[in-house]
């Protein structure tokens, strides 16, 4: 089948109850520079109807263990995001040139559309809009989860992706935009204009779940 080609002026998806957030947000520029048939747009409650190697979900998994999430879960946690549809803005690349799956229909009644879930997932990631207190009652943006489907790596995908929610958290009102990676990955974000801050620290609830409170406080006595 032919590839489906997104508009060169707009997104091919537009405001609607099945996505995350408006896909007015994503740029066109970024939708452009895709390779030929991909489409980036806001996550959608159809992403989790086919649990294939098409679903959002299995896409995460070269991320950390996904665990076993029901239909009716996946629409909950959805139902919870859209709810705060200013916060979160999960994003999604689909591959629009495998053919249709149970998932969508394979056309749109515009021809300058597209269904979601028509395609094969490909990679994913997401931007969390903190509101804080300083800087005026500032907002920084968090990006989390950043995945492409390991068929898919040379093709700059993580890269559009970085670059998506980037232009989102500006767009809604981010100071900045910051992010944890492995050492490793540190000249990829680099390259996506990321500087070095700090260092990322973490506290694992489960691996202290067997300490009582008093066995966290106990003081340590200095040896004079």
């Amino acid at each position: 089948m032919a590839p489906v080609h997104a508009s060169k002026t707009k997104s091919p998806f537009t405001k609607s109850d099945n996505l995350l957030f408006d896909p007015a947000l994503i740029p066109a520029s970024i939708q452009e520079s895709l390779p030929a048939g991909y489409v980036v747009r806001p996550l959608a409650r159809s992403d989790n109807q086919v649990r294939s190697n098409s679903s959002f979900l299995k896409t995460l998994e070269v991320l950390t263990t996904v665990g076993t999430i029901s239909d009716d879960a996946f629409q909950r946690r959805f139902q919870y995001l859209k709810e705060h549809s200013d916060q979160y803005y999960t994003i999604v690349i689909e591959d629009m040139n495998v053919p249709p799956t149970s998932a969508g229909s394979a056309t749109s009644s515009s021809p300058s559309l597209v269904t979601p879930g028509r395609g094969k997932i490909v990679a994913a990631g997401t931007v969390l809009a903190e509101r804080k207190f300083i800087h005026e009652l500032g907002m920084v943006g968090h990006i989390e989860d950043i995945a492409v489907s390991a068929d898919q790596q040379g093709k700059k995908l993580g890269l559009r992706i970085i670059e998506t929610l980037k232009a989102i958290g500006q767009q809604v009102g981010c100071y900045k935009v910051i992010l944890d990676c492995s050492e490793k990955n540190v000249p990829f974000y680099e390259k996506c204009g990321f500087e070095r801050k700090g260092v990322e620290m973490g506290w694992y609830v489960n691996k202290h779940k067997t300490a009582s409170p008093s066995d966290a406080y106990t003081p340590i006595q200095a040896k004079l």
